[in-house]
């Protein structure tokens, strides 16, 4: 069984010095890497304004890959790349089930005290309903 590592991407610099661990674990444990980003539609959500919106998250993402990928090549690990709509912590942990991930990389988001409080964190909810190992990268 392959070694399977999921890295949470939002294009944030915190999620970029996750994908470098998410790549270094992959490359230690001779495993694949799959980077995952999630676009969130706005809420209410509405039906033009959501469609502009995930488009437009595709495209900026896609091409956030393209640097990602060539990084991923050049260390000579297997990669897949995904975008996909809905919460982000969500979307993390069916993805990680989904791929049997043995580990889960995502980026510290810099909220405060009061925002971690008031509307919680990805990473907080990911670390509280994982059945994987999960890394938080600062």
């Amino acid at each position: 069984m392959t070694y399977s590592v999921l890295c949470a991407y939002d294009g944030s610099t915190s999620a970029e010095h996750a994908f470098g661990h998410a790549l270094a674990l992959a490359k230690a444990f001779a495993g694949e890497l799959h980077v995952l980003a999630v676009a969130q539609p706005p809420e209410p959500p509405e039906d033009v304004e959501t469609e502009a919106l995930l488009d437009a998250a595709q495209e900026r993402f896609n091409k956030q890959f393209e640097k990602l990928r060539a990084r991923a090549q050049a260390a000579g690990i297997k990669t897949s790349f995904e975008v996909c709509v809905g919460h982000p912590a969500e979307q993390i942990l069916y993805h990680a089930d989904g791929l049997h991930a043995d580990n889960i990389v995502l980026g510290h988001r810099g909220k405060n005290a009061f925002k971690r409080w008031l509307m919680g964190s990805v990473s907080q909810r990911v670390i509280s309903y994982a059945t994987s190992t999960v890394t938080i990268v600062r």
